[in-house]
């Protein structure tokens, strides 16, 4: 495997969240430093030595809401 992306949104009670797109990966972060120190950490636990991916990519998904 090349490469791995990860859907990042600000979680109002924990910092960060992180999901990865068509894996079972799953971690958070108080920081975003902390969360990218996890998304690795996760990424050791979930493949094998000799797949790991060789990119992670972190697409950062920011929610508003406007009143009228």
């Amino acid at each position: 495997m090349n490469e791995i992306f990860f859907l990042v949104e600000e979680d109002l009670e924990s910092g960060y969240t992180a999901k990865a797109l068509g894996k079972s990966i799953f971690t958070n972060g108080g920081t975003l430093d902390e969360l990218k120190i996890n998304i690795k950490e996760a990424i050791h636990c979930h493949f094998e030595e000799g797949n790991l991916p060789k990119i992670i990519r972190l697409h950062f998904v920011k929610e508003e809401f406007l009143t009228v």
